[in-house]
């Protein structure tokens, strides 16, 4: 799932390849993509692409004085930015994976896919991001929280501090992935109950945030839209590194699944050696 280093380098090369293009058309293939119906998604033609922002996960790309197209690319959702398509042809309905193509003046444009049966990549044509629920419902960016608003936010929701850091009402912008490598920077347990945790636990965590974070972005801005699913990748020191030597300890990196993700973490490193119960509902071994 793209998170908030991916989406705000898909932002950055938006503003640098789009913005100040007019859009020609916006094509809908998936009918279940488009969440909204007014304005219609007619309404976008002819209107200048204005600006690229992000809000959490959620890309908002700004569209003449007061449209926006905000995109929430979910979990097997991704931007594919062209630079010039085969065909002028409208999309077809259920064109394959391609659920969104907007064209742009210049005969470039970018659509947005999805793979896999579950369809779940959600866009909004709004004349506020406000309006979308996702976006509403966000805390704060974890880029921009303070160490003592952080502190606040964790108290929001008591729980595992691995469910809590990816609860976007708590924290806009952390995923699956990057609270992996956050925990495992922080030298933590994602089984650590945030209620527990100490000052020192609470400094160290928010240290490894910024970190993990702010490393992640930098390593993505920049790049085009097709490198970026490579560059996350490479970057993991545990996230999907599962059977893989951990890079700070040496150590086998572990898993704990569940019904429709994993985990991943280095038991020298994060629980003291003791690993985790691989099973469903499994606590941490203490």
């Amino acid at each position: 799932m793209p998170e908030l280093p991916e989406v705000e380098a898909l932002a950055a090369y938006l503003r640098e390849r789009a913005v100040g293009h007019t859009v020609q058309r916006l094509e809908v293939s998936s009918f279940s993509a488009l969440k909204t119906y007014d304005p219609p998604a007619s309404a976008v033609a002819g209107l200048a692409v204005t600006s690229a922002a992000r809000h959490g996960k959620f890309l908002d790309i700004g569209l003449g004085d007061d449209l926006h197209l905000v995109v929430h690319l979910a979990r097997a959702g991704w931007l594919h930015y062209r630079d010039a398509f085969k065909s002028p042809a409208p999309l077809k309905p259920g064109s394959g994976p391609i659920a969104i193509r907007m064209r742009l003046d210049d005969g470039s444009g970018f659509d947005l896919t999805e793979a896999g049966t579950q369809k779940s990549l959600a866009a909004y044509l709004v004349r506020d991001p406000a309006e979308v629920p996702g976006v509403s419902r966000l805390g704060p960016d974890a880029l921009a929280v303070t160490r003592d608003e952080f502190a606040e936010r964790l108290k929001i929701r008591s729980g595992q501090v691995k469910g809590v850091l990816v609860d976007q009402e708590v924290l806009a912008g952390i995923g699956n992935a990057y609270s992996d490598e956050i925990l495992h920077v922080a030298k933590m347990s994602p089984f650590a109950l945030t209620g527990k945790l100490t000052d020192e636990q609470i400094d160290a965590l928010y240290a490894a945030m910024r970190e993990v974070e702010t490393d992640a972005v930098t390593r993505s801005v920049g790049m085009k839209a097709a490198e970026l699913k490579g560059e996350k990748r490479a970057g993991m020191r545990v996230h999907a590194r599962t059977g893989l030597p951990c890079p700070v300890c040496g150590d086998t990196v572990r898993e704990v699944s569940f019904a429709d993700k994993s985990l991943q973490y280095c038991a020298t490193c994060q629980t003291g050696g003791k690993p985790l119960a691989d099973r469903r509902l499994s606590k941490l071994i203490r």
